[in-house]
């Protein structure tokens, strides 16, 4: 999980309440790209597409929906190209 916007923290607007998992786009085995979102994340007041930073296959997903998390989590298991 990629460090949170910084305006969560000086603003908070948009962070209300825990962040949780609302959706998991991605499957165990499936390839994917740099850049294409494995999860969207809900904080309250926005929804924040999380994005691989690597292409390859997913080797084990490890959120599901409704999946509280925080910065510095394991989403999700990449083999890389």
């Amino acid at each position: 999980m990629p460090k949170y916007p910084e305006c969560w923290d000086s603003c908070g607007s948009c962070r209300t309440g825990e962040v949780f998992v609302q959706s998991v786009l991605v499957r165990n085995g499936e390839k994917i790209g740099t850049d294409e979102t494995l999860i969207v994340l809900e904080t309250g007041k926005v929804a924040l597409d999380i994005p691989s930073p690597y292409a390859g296959i997913l080797v084990d997903v490890r959120v599901e929906e409704g999946d509280p998390i925080d910065e510095g989590e394991v989403i999700a298991t990449v083999e890389v190209d």
